[in-house]
Formats: structure tokens, C-alpha cells, sequence
């Protein structure tokens, strides 16, 4: 008997893998700062408290290093806590406990100890946020030995990669772009999992590779079907996670077309992109036919004015350029459409918010 597909949107997959969880381990709780909000940080905590109680669906204090001590506590004693920063920009005040906390026990007690923390931050722009509100550092977690990090761009993935951390005995970081929060994709009603550590082929291509992630994922689609008419077959490569990174999927990519664009969702400068060009460097480079690419942000702030950030943020059409350009086509007389419409700090007129 088949089962019958069904589409919801990414906010409503994380807030079905936070209730499947807390469902089945009553060790699983909920702590951060607007959890009960009545917006549900973008649904995506909606009705857990009235579910499960304050007890265990809490909302925290503005001190953010304190309360994720708290939280990790509480996970040296046998809970399971998924802990929500609204934004990775809050979670910067809380590196002391995620960096020589969370992610050093396991290491430092040569495993009897354990700290299974998820640990949720936002990030990508919206509604003029800025410098101090709208940043991606995902690199930075991503380059500390003891901590795991995914960031997912499906429904499907959301919910079987959230399930997975929370089960996963070690922390995880777990990276949601505010722009996905609508995004519509199949996910089944049961409980399964994704794995940590494997990348996604999201489509099949033979001339270009192009690895991402989060958001960009939507970006790079764009652009590979735009592409087809000048007769570039992209490959995209979802990377799903980002510590650990499945090296292999980008390598056996990169050996079958000879060509690589890396899109980055923050900055170039220290990068995962500077990751994914260092591992086709050290084991695939004789199978590149031209110089590997790198796109990301401007080195600068993340700028609030849409003036500003009409030409800080990255779209299809930046990606279609630099593919053109390592596929050594001559751009010049080439015109490429604009593939983005509407406000610039909302992806399209669906998405609503909250923040």
C-alpha cells in the first residue's frame, strides 16, 4: 500500500521533528528566547508549550552564554535539550559555552561523557536587519573539532536532519536561513532521519560542478536551468553538512565535468567554499580543466539600505556569470536577466515572516 505524499512547508517540518521528538523521549526539551512567542520563531514552535507544558517548552532570559550553560547541564545529566537563538548574531554571546564547553566533553573525558545539545540558530537577511542581525557564520562552528553542523534547504531534509541532532549524542549545530521558513517540499508524516555527513546531488549534471548550501542551494537551481540554453549542464551539489563535509561526493563530482564553482552563503575569506576549493586542490586538481571559482559576499558588513544590499547579496544571475566565466564563454555581448523580483530583503511576495 502506498502511502499518500503530502507537502508542508520547512517551518512546519522542524516544529513536526521537535513534536515527533519530544513524543517519543521525554528527556527531549525546548528552551529559547521567544520558544512560546505567539509567532513560534516562523511556526516554527507553535503550540509545543500548550502540548508539552513550561516545563518543558521554555522561553529564556536575554543572556545567552548563561542560559546555554544551563542548557548543557542539563544535557551532562542525561536531557536532550534543543536550544533556539533567534539569530546567530545572538549566538555569539554564547561561544564560551559552544566552543569550550559543549564541544570539548566528549573529547576531554575520553567519551564517558556526553553532551547531546541541538543547538538552532537563524540566519540570512530580511527586512533591513543589518550588520549586527543579519550575518552567516556558519564557518566559524564549522571549524571546531567536537561539534557537528547541517544546514538544510528542504522540508524533507529540515525534519530528518533535526531528528537525526537530536538523537546524535554529541552537539550539533543546526543552521535554518530565515528565507526557507515557507519554502514547500514533500516530507512524510512518520518519523525517519537524514544523515549527518552526506551531501546531496540535487541535480544531475556533466559539464560544471557547483557545491552550496542552505539557500543558495534555491539560487544555484535558478541558474542551472538558465544555463541550459548556452549548453551547460550544471551539477548542484547540496551540501547538507558542513562539519563533517562529504569530500567525496564533491570529488567524484569534480572529476566527472573538470569544472567548479563554489557558492558560499557568507563571506569568501575563510570560508566553506575555501574548504571545498582546499579538498579539490589537495586531491582532485588534475582533473580541472580551468581555475575553480568562488562566490560570496562583499567584504564588508552586511548592509541594512536595500541601495545597500542590492549589491551585497548573491542571486542567480551573480552565479550565471562566473559558471559562463569558468566555462570560458565571453560574456561580453551576453545579456543576463536579473532572477530575482520584488523587495530585496524577502526572497518573493509569499514569504510573510515573522522576523
Amino acid at each position: 500500500m502506498k502511502m499518500a505524499k503530502r507537502e508542508i512547508k520547512y517551518f512546519e517540518a522542524i516544529r513536526e521533528a521537535i513534536n515527533l521528538s519530544m513524543q517519543s523521549d521525554p528527556m527531549v526539551y525546548v528552551m529559547g528566547l521567544g520558544v512560546p512567542d505567539p509567532k513560534g520563531i516562523f511556526g516554527t514552535t507553535l503550540g509545543l508549550q500548550k502540548e508539552y507544558g513550561a516545563d518543558r517548552v521554555m522561553d529564556m532570559p536575554c543572556s545567552e552564554n548563561s542560559m546555554t550553560g544551563v542548557a548543557i547541564g542539563s544535557a551532562l545529566i542525561g536531557l536532550r535539550p534543543i536550544l533556539s537563538h533567534q539569530r546567530v548574531d545572538f549566538a555569539i554571546l554564547s561561544m564560551e559555552q559552544i566552543v569550550n564547553q559543549a564541544a570539548k566533553w566528549h573529547y576531554m573525558f575520553a567519551g564517558q561523557k556526553c553532551v547531546p545539545i541541538v543547538i538552532r540558530m537563524l540566519i540570512g537577511r530580511g527586512w533591513g536587519q543589518g550588520p549586527q542581525h543579519a550575518q552567516s557564520l556558519e564557518s566559524w562552528f564549522a571549524h571546531i573539532p567536537g561539534l557537528k553542523v547541517v544546514a538544510p534547504v528542504t522540508p524533507y531534509d529540515a525534519k530528518g536532519l533535526l531528528i537525526m541532532s537530536i538523537r546524535d549524542n554529541n552537539p550539533v549545530i543546526f543552521f535554518e536561513h530565515r528565507w526557507l521558513h515557507n519554502l514547500t517540499g514533500e516530507v512524510p508524516e512518520y518519523s525517519y532521519t537524514v544523515p549527518i555527513g552526506k551531501g546531496n546531488i540535487v541535480r544531475a549534471g556533466s559539464d560544471v560542478t557547483i557545491v552550496t548550501y542552505s539557500y543558495m542551494v534555491i539560487e544555484s537551481l535558478k541558474a542551472a536551468g538558465f544555463l541550459t540554453r548556452f549548453g551547460i549542464d550544471c551539477e548542484v551539489i547540496d551540501l547538507r553538512s558542513l562539519r563533517p563535509l562529504d569530500s567525496e561526493i564533491i570529488l567524484a563530482s569534480v572529476r566527472k565535468t573538470g569544472h567548479l564553482v563554489v557558492v558560499d552563503n557568507d563571506w569568501k575569506t575563510g570560508g566553506i567554499g575555501a574548504e571545498v576549493v582546499a579538498i579539490v586542490a589537495e586531491h582532485a586538481i588534475r582533473y580541472l580543466k580551468e581555475s575553480p571559482r568562488r562566490i560570496g559576499f562583499p567584504e564588508c558588513p552586511s548592509p541594512t539600505s536595500p541601495a545597500l544590499s542590492a549589491g551585497f547579496y548573491l542571486h542567480a544571475d551573480d552565479i550565471v556569470k562566473e559558471v559562463l566565466s569558468v566555462m570560458n564563454h565571453d560574456i561580453g555581448g551576453i545579456e543576463i536577466p536579473v532572477m530575482h523580483s520584488g523587495p530585496l530583503d524577502i526572497p518573493d511576495a509569499s514569504f510573510t515572516g515573522p522576523f
